[in-house]
């Protein structure tokens, strides 16, 4: 979230519905998803295909799965059933008794008590609601009856465990607030008779005229909770808005506006509060100090700067700077939402340290320091920087000196920009700025050493470094100084940047198969470039072309941008990726040598992207037309050789085994006839 990066995409086959939300097993680090409410799917992360993942159809339709890091996940049926993943997976088609008769679910909840998971789920049935209690490890379950209240019924529920009882907290449609405290009981038989359970009013929404309809409800701990809904008032048009209140002495702890509306939906996760602002996901950092009646009336004395708030950092909806610990990365990390980045945001929430306070203070006062005082200090400030900090410290290094450089076109460290690049564990979220700086610059190595360090560029970044450097003239980056490693070993930089012409031993592929096969020999003259086998761009270009070959990115972000990619670009890349293709081909094991070399999945994989953006303007100019009728060419010849592998695959093992029991220690001339 803090680089807006997505790091793993899946999808159901078409048809098939996702019922219930995903969750990550946190022992197993699994995914664990089910699709038309019996297929259960469970997936890791470097799982490509949902499809060939793990499946198990289930005898019964799955509600919800609750994770809980210290249990395993506990799979809800919609009858009231409850079983622990691993009991479910022993016999996934057990019979699941229906605990429910007539009854909607319309919550559930897990939480730990002690070494024991506990979910609880509510239900409706005529209007009446009622409250379950399960320990699956025990076997114990429990029923209640909510007491109903007159003119409203239950919007939301959340709860937490403390001292052995449940307090479950209900926001009903008259804007209150009721608590109910459940017991947790020992004892393992079911309840005969259902117990009635009284409420209490914990807070209400009403003050004089205004008033707020709570949409979604979560406890924050034992004294706050947060309320997402709409704030009504006579004559005025409902305003969205997050609260915070203190339910121990019924204040308002704070509050936010949301104009640019929400889903009505709002999660809560370590101190994070997460929530749909607009058509982007919002994440507040918020922390709960012991509730004291000082700190709700708003008159604990605090240490902290005025700018930050003492309980929730509202400045993720804020389009101003905070002069806060980091100053000059914080104001880049919270200058909008779009911009998040909690990596490299302390605690601003919490007492700031004196070291952190030094490190702000001293890159404020640098802002106006000449520019061979600011490097120095910068480098003496990263000599000496905290280990716990350090990557923060070495991110505001970078954003200082890029803030200089957008203020002073004259001024450029490029060097100190390399030279950081190159020695420190960076990432893009921590200077944001940087490669923007850098394609302003025209720095091709340092745009080249982002690209291979880097591991969450946006798509967009990426695409803006692949354009530069297609557009780039060949005879100007002679001039420039790029890291050949990923090139010098297939593409001889000697003799006027001319490639060594070597024989070609190709996985089944020759020169004469392709012409017996396919008939691809191709004139001389309508090739765009002097020699069929060269590299149609120079080392320099296709070692910052391999560096964008390595970015990281999803394909749904790129596409979009790399359909804008003029059409002489294209074909020029298409040309360079048709010629990395077929000298992986030449080696047994389809490998590139070199350090930082392209594999065999990213260049076909650009391949496609860049067919699928560009495929029907290629189709259209005459000058793609030669390179695709190869690249198919090429491709049908592979196709044919494999399959004709795949042929001989059998007789093949059949003679490794042969060889495996004959184990013969003496030289002999055997003829095996393969039939």
């Amino acid at each position: 979230i803090s680089d807006q990066k997505p790091l793993g995409c899946w999808s159901v086959k078409h048809g098939q519905i996702l019922t219930c939300p995903v969750v990550c097993n946190f022992e197993t680090h699994e995914y664990i998803a089910v699709h038309d409410d019996k297929v259960l799917r469970i997936w890791k992360n470097e799982d490509i295909n949902l499809d060939k993942a793990f499946k198990a159809t289930l005898s019964a339709d799955v509600y919800r799965i609750h994770s809980l890091p210290q249990a395993g996940p506990v799979v809800l049926f919609r009858g009231g059933g409850v079983r622990t993943l691993d009991v479910l997976l022993e016999a996934p088609q057990q019979e699941i008794e229906n605990v429910i008769s007539g009854e909607v679910i319309r919550w559930s909840g897990a939480f730990m008590e002690g070494q024991q998971p506990v979910l609880i789920f509510t239900t409706e049935k005529d209007e009446d609601f009622f409250v379950y209690v399960q320990k699956p490890k025990l076997s114990s379950l429990h029923k209640y009856k909510l007491e109903q209240q007159e003119s409203a019924k239950p919007v939301c529920f959340t709860a937490h465990i403390t001292n052995q009882t449940v307090t479950l907290l209900c926001l009903y449609s008259n804007d209150s607030v009721y608590q109910v405290l459940i017991p947790l009981q020992q004892d393992t038989e079911e309840e005969e008779e259902e117990e009635i359970l009284s409420k209490s009013l914990l807070l209400n929404f009403s003050a004089s005229e205004t008033v707020l309809k709570g949409e979604s409800l979560v406890a924050l701990d034992k004294d706050h909770v947060a309320v997402l809904g709409s704030l009504t008032a006579p004559r005025k048009e409902p305003r969205e808005c997050l609260t915070i209140w203190n339910t121990k002495f019924q204040t308002l702890q704070t509050s936010k506006e949301l104009p640019l509306g929400t889903s009505g939906q709002l999660w809560c996760y370590e101190e994070k509060f997460f929530l749909i602002h607009g058509k982007v996901l919002t994440v507040i950092m918020y922390k709960c100090e012991t509730s004291s009646l000082a700190a709700a009336v708003g008159k604990l004395k605090c240490s902290q700067t005025s700018d930050v708030s003492s309980f929730v950092n509202w400045n993720t909806l804020e389009d101003e700077e905070l002069v806060v610990s980091f100053q000059s990365q914080e104001s880049v990390a919270l200058k909008a939402e779009s911009r998040m980045n909690l990596r490299s945001r302390r605690s601003t929430v919490t007492e700031q340290q004196p070291e952190t306070l030094s490190i702000g203070q001293l890159l404020l006062d640098l802002k106006d320091a000449s520019n061979y005082v600011l490097e120095t200090e910068l480098r003496k400030l990263m000599a000496k920087a905290p280990t716990p900090d350090l990557q923060a410290t070495i991110g505001c290094v970078v954003t200082a000196l890029t803030d200089r450089c957008k203020r002073n076109p004259k001024f450029y460290p490029q060097h100190f920009l390399q030279e950081i690049v190159e020695t420190r564990d960076l990432s893009y979220s921590l200077c944001p700025d940087l490669m923007a700086v850098a394609l302003e610059k025209k720095d091709m190595h340092l745009l080249q050493l982002c690209l291979e360090r880097f591991p969450d560029i946006p798509e967009e970044i990426t695409y803006a470094c692949l354009k530069a450097f297609l557009s780039m003239s060949e005879s100007h980056l002679q001039n420039i100084d790029v890291n050949l490693d990923s090139v010098i070993c297939y593409i001889d930089v000697e003799f006027d940047n001319k490639e060594v012409k070597t024989e070609i031993v190709e996985n089944g592929f020759g020169a004469e198969m392709e012409q017996d096969m396919c008939g691809t020999k191709i004139p001389k003259e309508s090739q765009p470039w002097s020699d069929d086998d060269s590299c149609p761009v120079g080392p320099q270009k296709a070692a910052l072309l391999n560096a964008v070959l390595h970015s990281a990115y999803t394909e749904t972000f790129l596409l979009p941008h790399l359909k804008n990619l003029p059409a002489g670009q294209a074909i020029l890349f298409l040309r360079y990726l048709y010629y990395l293709y077929v000298k992986c081909s030449e080696k047994v094991n389809t490998t590139l040598p070199g350090i930082r070399s392209p594999t065999i999945n990213q260049i076909m994989d650009w391949m496609c992207l860049l067919l699928d953006a560009h495929f029907t303007v290629m189709v259209m100019l005459p000058e793609a037309k030669e390179l695709l009728s190869n690249l198919h060419k090429f491709v049908r010849a592979q196709v044919r050789f494999y399959s004709e592998l795949n042929k001989i695959e059998g007789s093949l093992r059949e003679l490794q085994r042969l060889n495996h029991l004959r184990e013969s220690h003496t030289y002999s001339i055997e003829v095996l006839e393969i039939i």
